[in-house]
C-alpha cells in the first residue's frame, strides 16, 4: 500500500501565508471603507436634494447635538396637513368667533391660551399645508373655544351643541373615514377637551394638542392619552420670547432678593396655600404676595416679570389643573423652575432631559425642608441649570417653522409620529380591490354630509 506524501511546510511558506492573510485583510477593509464612504456620500447628496417639505432639526445642548430620534420619527419632516376653513363647515365659525361673531383672533392670541390661535395661523402659512384632502396625512380643525367661552361668546351647553348638534363632526367625511384618528384639535387650557362635554364620545380617537396631561372628569377618566395626544408648551408673553430680545432683562444671581418665589392666586389649592403660609414664616427667602389679576391693584405684565426675575428659583405648584404657565415663563427670566405638581406632563420629552434644567419636588413635602434644600444648591450649579435652560427654551416659542428650534417645529415632529398609512373606523369597510365603503356599501368618494351620528 503506497504512502501519501504531504508537502513540506517550510518557514518561507509560513511567512507567505501570513503575508497573504494580511494583504487580504487590508484590501477588504479598504473596500469596506470605500463602500461606507460611497453610501455616506450618496445619502448626503440625496438629503441635499430633498424637497422643501422635508426638515431636519439639530440644535446644541451644552455642546451636544439635540434632535428627534430617527426611530419612530424618521430623519426628516415630511407631512401634509389639511386645515379646515372656518366657512367650510357649518358651526365652525361659532367655535372661533362666538355666536355673534364678535370674538376676534387678535383678542384670543393674547394670554396663556393663545396657542389655539398661534398654531392655527402658523399652519395656514406652513409649507406642510395641503389644499387637497385626498393627499393629506392629517387634518387640523381650528377652534378658539377656550377664548370664546372666556369672553362670553358661547356657554358650555352651546359649545357642546355646536360640536355635535350643529353637526360639525357629521360634516367631515374624512373624520368619519378614520374615526377622527387623523384629525387634530387644540384644547389649550387646564380643562383640556372637557370644554366639549361629549369629547369622550366623539373625539376619543382624535389627536389632542394640550398642555394638560391629567385633567379628569367626574368619572375620573383622563382626557389625555400618551399614545395619541401631544403635550404642548403654554403661550408665554411675546414680549419675553421675541427674537429681538425680551422687554425685561434677567438679573444676575447676586442681585436677586429672594431664594424663591411663587406668584399666583391661591385658588383654595392646598399646595398654593402652603406656599403663601411658608412665605409669611420666611419672608426673606420666599416671596409669595397675594396677587390680584383684576381691579385697581392688578399686577401688570411688566411688574409680574419684574417680580418673577427677582428669585433664583420659581416655584410652580398645581392650580386648577396640573400644568402651569409659570414653568415656561421662568426660563425667560432665567429662574430655575421647581415643579410642585406631581401629575404634570412636559412637552417634547423625547429630546429634552428635564432633570438638567428644572427640579421636581413632591407636593406632599412643601415646607421648610424645601427652602433648606434650595438654599443648599451652590450658585455655580444654579448657573449651569440656567445655562442649559437657555439653550432649549426656544422650544417654548411659537415661531414660524423656518426657525430651527421652536414649539411649532417640535409639534410637527410629534405629529409626524402620529401619521398612519392605514385608518379604520366603525363606519369604514373595504372590499377585495381596496375600495373603501360605508355600511350601506357606498364608496367613500360618494359619501355626502350630513352623516347621521350613531
Amino acid at each position: 500500500m503506497g504512502r501519501s506524501l504531504s508537502p513540506q511546510c517550510s518557514r518561507t511558506h509560513q511567512i507567505g501565508a501570513l503575508a497573504l492573510i494580511a494583504v487580504t485583510f487590508l484590501v477588504t477593509r479598504a473596500f469596506d471603507r470605500s463602500l461606507t464612504c460611497s453610501i455616506t456620500t450618496t445619502t448626503d447628496r440625496s438629503s441635499s436634494s430633498l424637497p422643501s417639505s422635508y426638515h431636519h432639526l439639530s440644535i446644541l445642548d451644552n455642546g451636544r447635538s439635540v434632535s428627534w430620534p430617527e426611530r419612530g420619527y424618521g430623519s426628516y419632516l415630511s407631512l401634509k396637513i389639511y386645515v379646515y376653513e372656518e366657512d367650510e363647515i357649518d358651526g365652525l365659525r361659532e367655535l372661533m368667533r362666538g355666536r355673534d361673531g364678535r370674538v376676534s383672533a387678535e383678542a384670543c392670541v393674547k394670554g396663556q391660551w393663545g396657542t389655539q390661535v398661534k398654531i392655527h395661523e402658523l399652519l395656514l402659512k406652513s409649507r406642510f399645508r395641503t389644499m387637497k384632502k385626498e393627499e393629506a396625512d392629517l387634518f387640523f380643525v381650528p377652534s378658539y373655544v377656550k377664548c370664546v367661552r372666556m369672553m362670553g361668546g358661547l356657554n358650555d351647553k352651546e359649545i357642546n351643541q355646536t360640536y355635535v348638534k350643529i353637526e360639525v363632526i357629521t360634516q367631515m367625511p374624512y373624520f368619519r373615514k378614520s374615526g377622527g384618528r387623523d384629525h387634530i384639535f387644540v384644547f389649550p387650557s387646564g380643562a383640556g377637551p372637557h370644554l366639549f362635554r361629549s369629547w369622550a364620545t366623539y373625539l376619543n380617537r382624535s389627536i389632542i394638542l394640550t398642555p394638560e396631561g391629567d385633567r379628569t372628569d367626574k368619572r375620573d377618566i383622563s382626557a389625555f392619552n400618551t399614545w395619541k395626544d401631544i403635550i404642548i408648551p403654554g403661550n408665554v408673553d411675546d414680549g419675553m420670547t421675541r427674537s429681538g430680545g425680551p422687554f425685561l432683562q434677567p438679573l444676575p444671581l447676586s442681585k436677586r432678593k429672594y431664594l424663591a418665589n411663587f406668584l399666583g392666586r391661591a385658588q383654595g389649592k392646598i399646595g398654593r396655600l402652603q406656599l403663601i403660609e411658608l412665605a409669611k414664616r420666611f419672608p426673606d427667602k420666599l416671596e409669595s404676595p397675594e396677587l390680584k389679576f383684576s381691579g385697581p391693584d392688578k399686577l401688570g405684565r411688566m411688574e409680574y416679570f419684574q417680580h418673577l426675575r427677582n428669585a433664583k428659583f420659581c416655584l410652580a405648584p398645581r392650580g386648577e389643573s396640573s400644568w402651569t404657565l409659570r414653568f415656561f415663563e421662568s426660563y425667560f427670566v432665567e429662574c430655575v423652575p421647581v415643579i410642585l405638581s406631581d401629575q404634570a406632563e412636559l412637552p417634547f420629552q423625547n429630546v429634552i432631559d428635564y432633570t438638567q434644567i428644572s427640579i421636581k419636588w413632591p407636593s406632599t413635602s412643601i415646607g421648610p425642608q424645601l427652602l433648606d434644600y434650595l438654599e443648599s444648591i451652590p450658585d455655580k450649579e444654579i448657573e449651569k441649570m440656567i445655562s442649559r435652560g437657555k439653550q432649549v427654551r426656544c422650544f417654548w416659542v411659537y415661531a414660524p417653522e423656518e426657525v430651527p428650534c421652536s414649539a411649532m417645529v417640535g409639534i410637527l415632529w410629534e405629529l409626524q409620529r402620529k401619521v398612519r398609512r392605514f385608518h379604520q373606523s366603525t363606519e369604514t369597510f373595504w372590499l377585495h380591490n381596496g375600495t373603501i365603503v360605508n355600511r350601506n356599501l357606498v364608496e367613500f368618494h360618494n359619501w355626502k354630509p350630513l352623516m347621521p351620528l350613531l
